[in-house]
């Protein structure tokens, strides 16, 4: 199996960074071939700006949403979010590795997501009419895929579960599990305490 690995922590020292070494070395141990983007260390522009579209009339207001599908199409993205993109499509699994911050994933793979899912790629595929509306939800470029994500919190597990002040855990990763990875096809491997 091919599994792609995107870690967002900004220390190598970290427990996060443990557990994204623990998890590539028992995979490749059981013949899985990983490949790694750590997000930090790439120092990856998080910001979607329309320094992503390098062809683009600078003249013109910049539409994020209109400009990405036709520098998808065209061939004309950023490098980094072709190399991605490429990543994503090569992958039969997908990982998530960040901590929980603030409810949420770290900007900087929020960033990932919003440059790396580019109109036409993850979204804005597909038949629209009054019955259809894309290729999404299941449908899209990375149906077949499974993925995952791999958090850490700071705080105890029953913080997260029934009644816990933080939330519980199927709640917060919600947006995530649903809107980002189950949008564009992935199948999402639920997760565990």
């Amino acid at each position: 199996m091919k599994v792609f690995l995107v870690f967002a922590h900004p220390n190598p020292h970290s427990l996060n960074a443990a557990l994204k070494d623990h998890a590539v070395h028992k995979l490749q141990e059981a013949g899985h071939e990983v490949k790694i983007s750590d997000l930090y260390a790439m120092n990856w522009k998080a910001v979607a700006d329309g320094d992503d579209f390098p062809e683009r009339d600078r003249s013109q207001p910049l539409n994020y949403e209109a400009v990405s599908g036709e520098a998808y199409r065209s061939g004309t993205q950023a490098p980094d979010v072709v190399a991605e993109q490429e990543k994503l499509l090569w992958a039969d699994a997908v990982i998530l590795q960040f901590p929980l911050w603030w409810y949420g994933m770290p900007a900087i793979l929020k960033g990932w997501v919003e440059r790396v899912y580019a109109n036409g790629f993850a979204y804005g595929r597909g038949l629209h009419g009054k019955a259809k509306y894309g290729e999404r939800y299941g449908e899209g470029i990375l149906q077949g895929k499974r993925a995952m994500v791999c958090v850490t919190v700071g705080g105890r597990v029953a913080h997260y579960g029934p009644r816990g002040i933080g939330g519980q855990i199927d709640d917060l990763l919600w947006p995530i599990q649903h809107g980002v990875l189950f949008y564009p096809g992935m199948t999402v491997v639920p997760p565990t305490l």
